[in-house]
């Protein structure tokens, strides 16, 4: 069992920055891969970033490439994600996922990953 806490969220104005954080309890956290999805209303969920137990490899969606950076303290059991020059676009509600199956990142599907935070709101104002 993997239980995961995001925090973080909030509003912001176009071009500004905000980082969130993804605590993990239960299962070793350098077990496993994790990555960050989105989802904004009407929509389905997105994956944004993914990465390895080690940071080795990482992933990025293209509408983040250059904006956004992901990474972990596995010292602190704890996953960011770092978003900056963010646009109204990004608006949506950002889940940590962990995929407790794999040490390496295997996908961008929700289905890849078996564990789920609750969600923390970004809001980005025009």
């Amino acid at each position: 069992q993997v239980q995961l806490v995001e925090s973080g969220g909030g509003l912001v104005q176009a071009g500004g920055s905000l980082r969130l954080s993804c605590a993990a309890s239960g299962r070793t956290f350098i077990s496993y891969a994790m990555g960050w999805f989105r989802q904004a209303p009407g929509k389905e969920r997105e994956i944004v970033a993914a990465m390895d137990w080690n940071g080795s490899r990482k992933y990025y969606a293209d509408s983040v490439k250059g904006r956004f950076t992901i990474s972990r303290d596995n010292a602190k059991n704890t996953m960011y994600l770092q978003m900056g020059s963010l646009k109204p676009e990004d608006t949506a509600v950002y889940y940590c996922a962990a995929d407790t199956r794999s040490s390496f990142y295997r996908g961008s599907q929700r289905d890849d990953y078996d564990y789920w935070g609750q969600g923390t709101q970004v809001t980005v104002s025009s």
